[in-house]
């Protein structure tokens, strides 16, 4: 590892898109650049209409996205990316290096660099390992062996690091809890900006709840449109906007959902944003359907710019997150501090689902909605509480805690 007094940090990810490792590491790169040291970001696949810019200290291997590429060009760019890894942080003196997501991790764990390497997950992954593909194959090879490469692994979540060492056979000590960082005024700032589209804007004039992030199997949005399905039966006169882009089939299936259900006009799909948090904050709540998570960002945001959150309970840092008591897992609603946490609705398979037909867990989605954007109080309750919930994701703190060594 370089130890010159003078930091220099990669950032290392696979896309610019809006999702939630992007953001945090923009997070991270403002933070870091704030202080004075050298940052670079070094995104695998660069796309023209990413939403997540580091200007002049962007980097990439790629300028298409992986579903452009021949299977043996794929494997070419993965076989190629740790030395590209390893010669950017000879190029720009790097001392640490921060990994998001698996792909990341892996990538820099067998680059054979000698800076800190920092690496982190951002999810439950024995549920994510059920959707079973080569690349899952690796990472879990990975856990038992190149990771240990790894100066630190970051998990996120109490939920996450447990979930490693019991259920996906993690083999090393070198795991440390950190809670995911926020800059809460910037999101209070870029929540009070208006919306300026007049189209936009009308769709706010009506009790509304919007999903912000990538639309994906893991995030399972049918869930929460059939949820809303039954919900216009009692409560017409509401609106539905999805904010975000995500994969081809998952968004496929959610038009045809919108079709199917007759949600035409009152479902509205607004694509990627480069300011989400003001349609966040116009918003009578946020809704989450994920089948698994680690501590979704998009909860704290919600939490920070004051619009209440219902989630489904896919994993306990939903609850690490959205209350300052500790539940365990239940057939029922949950009423906490920020919200309300619904039973969990993953069955044990990840993928589009065969059947349209209403589950149980999606009808209690569905009352926790009404229940949310009918009654004021639980913006008020948020408020109380917000501060306390807030506090141990300090920018300033956790973006520290991040480079100090074990």
């Amino acid at each position: 590892m370089n130890t010159t007094n003078q930091k220099s940090i990669l950032l290392i990810m696979p896309y610019g898109s809006v999702g939630g490792m992007e953001r945090l590491a923009l997070s991270f790169y403002a933070f870091y650049k704030s202080k004075g040291y050298t940052v670079k970001a070094l995104k695998f696949i660069k796309l023209d209409n990413d939403i997540i810019h580091f200007g002049e200290d962007e980097l990439f291997l790629k300028g298409y996205d992986f579903s452009s590429m021949s299977r043996l060009e794929r494997f070419s760019f993965y076989f190629k990316a740790p030395a590209l890894i390893k010669k950017i942080v000879k190029q720009y003196k790097v001392t640490h290096s921060i990994a998001f997501g698996d792909m990341a991790n892996l990538f820099s764990s067998v680059s054979f660099s000698n800076e800190y390497k920092i690496g982190s997950i951002h999810a439950l992954k024995s549920i994510e390992f059920k959707h079973t593909t080569s690349f899952h194959k690796v990472t879990k090879l990975g856990y038992k062996s190149t990771y240990k490469n790894l100066d630190k692994l970051v998990c996120i979540s109490k939920a996450i690091k447990e979930d490693m060492l019991s259920n996906c056979g993690y083999k090393f000590s070198n795991m440390e809890i950190i809670y995911n960082p926020h800059n809460i005024s910037k999101l209070v700032e870029l929540g009070n900006e208006s919306i300026t589209n007049e189209d936009e804007k009308q769709l706010f004039s009506k009790k509304t709840i919007v999903f912000l992030g990538r639309l994906s199997v893991q995030k399972s949005p049918w869930h929460f449109i059939k949820a809303f399905k039954l919900l216009l039966k009692e409560e017409p006169n509401t609106n539905l906007v999805i904010i975000g882009d995500g994969d081809a089939t998952v968004v496929s299936h959610v038009k045809e959902l919108i079709k199917e259900f007759e949600l035409n006009d009152s479902v509205f799909l607004l694509g990627r944003k480069s300011n989400p948090y003001k349609y966040l904050k116009a918003a009578d709540a946020l809704v989450l359907s994920s089948h698994y998570e680690g501590t979704p960002n998009v909860i704290v945001e919600s939490i920070a710019i004051g619009t209440p959150v219902v989630s489904s309970f896919c994993t306990k840092g939903i609850i690490e997150l959205m209350t300052l008591n500790d539940y365990n897992e239940t057939a029922d609603n949950i009423i906490v501090e920020s919200g309300i946490v619904t039973p969990n609705l993953f069955k044990g398979a990840l993928g589009i689902p065969n059947s349209n037909d209403f589950i149980y867990e999606e009808k209690r989605l569905c009352e926790a909605l009404k229940e949310v954007i009918l009654n004021n109080n639980f913006k008020t309750n948020l408020q109380k509480n917000r501060l306390a919930l807030l506090n141990k994701f300090d920018l300033e703190y956790v973006c520290n805690s991040y480079l100090k060594q074990l």
